[in-house]
């Protein structure tokens, strides 16, 4: 799960994702990353803590960290949340960039349509639970599809 920060959509993209893969026992390595590195080692922001704990998920203790070239070998599937975060891993990753990799979330919802998770972090609390019932939509559906 990637974002600009890895402060407001992505851990709220982990946090959601991973209570999914919680209740149906899927054995699923979840993380999430920004691409500027600007909130290195801080936690979460506190309105997407508190939007995930009123709906029953803890992510205060995560971190931010930046993604890394090395992601995209790490990992199976990278989602991002907008054309930005796409365009900043392909510029990260040179030749290691995967495009069959890396996708925008809200295409599990809106197949090919590339639709970006707005960032919150301009608004009030009312955009940090619309981005919930986005990633919360998104998240269902790729436990639905990609679940053995």
């Amino acid at each position: 799960m990637v974002c600009l920060g890895n402060i407001c959509r992505s851990p709220l993209a982990q946090g959601v994702l991973e209570h999914f893969v919680q209740l149906r026992g899927l054995n699923w390595q979840i993380d999430s990353a920004g691409t500027n590195g600007i909130h290195v080692g801080e936690p979460p922001h506190h309105l997407s803590i508190q939007v995930a704990k009123e709906n029953g998920i803890e992510i205060k203790n995560q971190r931010c960290r930046k993604f890394v070239k090395n992601d995209m070998l790490l990992f199976d599937k990278i989602y991002v949340m907008d054309d930005e975060n796409y365009k900043a891993i392909e510029l990260i990753c040179g030749k290691e960039f995967n495009f069959l990799k890396v996708d925008y979330i809200l295409n599990e919802v809106h197949p090919n349509q590339n639709k970006a998770v707005p960032d919150p972090w301009y608004g009030g609390i009312d955009g940090y639970y619309n981005v919930f019932k986005m990633l919360y939509a998104a998240s269902e559906s790729i436990v639905n599809k990609h679940q053995p």
